[in-house]
């Protein structure tokens, strides 16, 4: 069967051939025998099950043509003839779930209409974090489909989609997958998937897969079958067993993990992915995996343009750096610094993992200009030392946020952040958030502060439900307003369908809510069409504090310079300001271009702006252009008053 000449994608899984049949591929080195077990066709009774003995190829592998299988066709294997069925750890769809027979599919088989789509590159984006389960009311591929057009007019421009590898039960947030390579049945079948990429590519979005590479989920886990080598003997996580990138027959779980994201790219045409908690794959290889599958994304994107984003606790920018400098040679980070700091500074808390932050105008503009806070200082909550340094990283490689499905969900009972302060201060916040050079990210709904909450939700069986219920809450309970005994009773069971399905997005609230929809289309349009915000040149930005709440930004620019003003706290009056970022161009003076007090977004108004006598509102951001003085306007520099237009 080896002599035989076969065409693969991919070292593992089930493969339709150009002559007719099936090519089965699978490690299980520690197997003797491995045979791939064809099913009736599907509602067939009475059909007889065919087993077909695949032969044992160098390294573990075992592999065979089967002539009468086909797309369509479902399977499992068995292992040393054991009575018990396994479905493919490299299975491409699993319909009845990540326990039941997997299912050959062909990729050929759907018609693509992007062939001229470029791929995405890192400048410019605005991503948009997602659950197609609770996106829409129906939770699937299609209906999500109807809802792109929308997100592109809003300007978005980077879905991210959270986890879709196939988990056991009815409904997850995705990151207990155990189906690496099978989008879950629950949002319909792979070219529904497929059509949503074309569709947005087609719209100008592009598309980034969320993958969790570094933990399983706890049931219907059947790796260990057919080889314990997948798991490592040495390092461990807090989520499951660690993945074995180091030791023992380490170069074929590496090639099953690589494989994984060159084939979201390949055969789903995504723009590229997002790495889950990344501190979590410990690889002590001259070669590290994260490097190693981000080649291979690039490798699989051809001349597509592609973007690798990795969250990561430790805030080791060696994963951004370039190859040639020791990185790793990935995109982008999210950069939880942002997000703490602005959450302190919304809320007043920092509780728990707050607690490394004040909120201060300090901390807001140093994470604008440098990315990380912590790059190597002491942390005292972790009681280490935190990071390093990241100086030479530009502002588009920290991914920042107001909100994620971890931030809104840690809130206990899963508020958005405009629940939580404000409207004053939220729409400030989130103008800094839009007009700051990093890479903005939005979770799905903030656009029109969505009353949906986001909790934790998992499907499992009684015993694992039981322990996930209890960790859950023990988790929150280290908040200390979540540690006292009237917490509990508003702990919403995240295995109870119910918790689910109040996730669930009502767009009728785009125009309910339409002063938050209307900031945010405005922001986004500010940020694309104004030269000197949409450069995001960090590099070319400097603040100073104003007040205890308060700081000036100010964005030097070929264009001209802005001034972004934010005040989150009382109004503030100044005879005179003894601050140069202050001071306009020479023959010119500033002039509002945009303000979070507009009555659009359900401001009181920004009033009459005299820089000789500094207002600034309280709980406001406000954006200032350099436009000529009236007696000097023929005279003055081009590049001193530019008028954003």
């Amino acid at each position: 069967m080896d002599a035989i000449a076969v065409a693969r994608r991919l070292p593992i899984g089930a493969e339709v051939q150009p002559g007719g049949g099936a090519h089965f591929r699978v490690w299980a080195p520690r197997r003797e025998r491995v045979e791939v077990v064809l099913l009736p066709p599907c509602g067939q009774t009475g059909g007889t099950v065919a087993r077909h003995e695949l032969e044992r190829q160098p390294s573990g592998y075992f592999a065979g043509l089967v002539a009468e299988a086909c797309s369509g066709t479902h399977y499992y294997y068995r292992l040393d003839g054991e009575s018990q069925l396994y479905p493919d750890p490299a299975s491409r769809f699993q319909p009845e779930g990540s326990a039941g027979p997997s299912l050959v599919i062909d990729p050929a088989q759907y018609a693509w209409h992007d062939a001229d789509w470029p791929g995405c590159k890192l400048h410019g984006q605005m991503i948009y974090e997602m659950h197609i389960g609770t996106f829409t009311r129906t939770g699937s591929w299609a209906a999500a489909t109807e809802e792109l057009a929308e997100l592109a007019d809003l300007g978005v421009t980077l879905l991210e989609v959270m986890p879709v590898a196939e988990f056991p039960g009815r409904f997850g947030w995705g990151y207990d997958g155990v189906d690496l390579f099978a989008p879950t049945r629950l949002y319909g079948r792979p070219d529904g998937f497929r059509a949503f990429v074309d569709r947005a590519h087609q719209l100008g979005l592009g598309v980034l897969l969320d993958v969790v590479y570094n933990h399983f989920g706890p049931t219907d886990n059947y790796l260990g079958a057919f080889s314990r080598d997948y798991f490592s003997t040495k390092h461990h996580t807090d989520w499951g067993e660690a993945l074995n990138f180091d030791g023992e027959n380490a170069a074929s779980v590496r090639e099953f993990f690589i494989a994984n994201a060159g084939y979201w790219i390949d055969e789903y045409h995504l723009d590229g992915l997002r790495l889950d908690a990344v501190h979590a794959i410990v690889d002590d290889s001259a070669d590290h995996v994260l490097a190693a599958l981000t080649r291979r994304v690039r490798e699989a994107a051809g001349r597509r343009a592609t973007i690798v984003i990795a969250e990561n606790e430790f805030q080791d920018p060696r994963l951004i750096e370039p190859v040639e400098r020791g990185g790793y040679g990935l995109d982008a980070v999210w950069s939880d610094d942002f997000h703490h700091a602005a959450r302190v500074a919304m809320t007043g808390h920092n509780e728990y993992y707050y607690s490394d932050y004040q909120g201060t105008p300090q901390e807001l503009i140093s994470s604008v200009r440098w990315g990380y806070l912590f790059q190597g200082q002491w942390n005292e909550r972790q009681q280490k030392r935190r990071g390093g340094p990241a100086w030479s990283l530009r502002g588009e490689q920290f991914v920042h946020f107001l909100q994620n499905h971890d931030q809104v969900a840690n809130s206990g009972h899963g508020l958005r952040a405009h629940r939580l302060t404000s409207p004053g201060r939220h729409r400030a916040l989130t103008a800094l958030l839009l007009l700051g050079p990093g890479t903005p990210l939005l979770f799905q709904g903030q656009e029109f502060s969505a009353s949906a909450p986001f909790l934790y939700f998992a499907d499992h069986n009684i015993e694992i439900a039981r322990l996930v219920r209890e960790g859950r809450q023990e988790s929150l309970r280290s908040f200390r307003s979540l540690a006292g005994p009237d917490a509990a009773k508003y702990f919403a069971d995240p295995c109870d369908v119910r918790t689910f399905e109040a996730c669930r997005l009502d767009f009728s609230e785009r125009a309910r809510h339409a002063e938050a929809y209307r900031l945010h289309y405005d922001l986004l349009a500010l940020r694309r069409d104004d030269p000197v915000f949409a450069s995001q040149c960090a590099e070319r930005i400097f603040g100073a504090v104003l007040g205890s709440e308060a700081f000036v930004l100010r964005f030097f620019g070929d264009a001209g310079d802005r001034l972004l003003l934010v005040n989150l706290g009382r109004d503030l009056q100044w005879g005179s300001l003894a601050e140069p970022l202050l001071a306009a161009p020479p023959g010119a003076d500033w002039q509002v271009l945009w303000s979070s007090e507009d009555p659009r977004y359900g401001g009181s108004g920004t009033g009459l702006l005299d820089t000789r006598h500094w207002h600034l509102p309280g709980h406001a951001a406000i954006v200032l252009f350099a436009v000529a003085l009236p007696a000097q306007r023929d005279s003055a520099s081009a590049a001193d008053i530019t008028r954003f237009a």
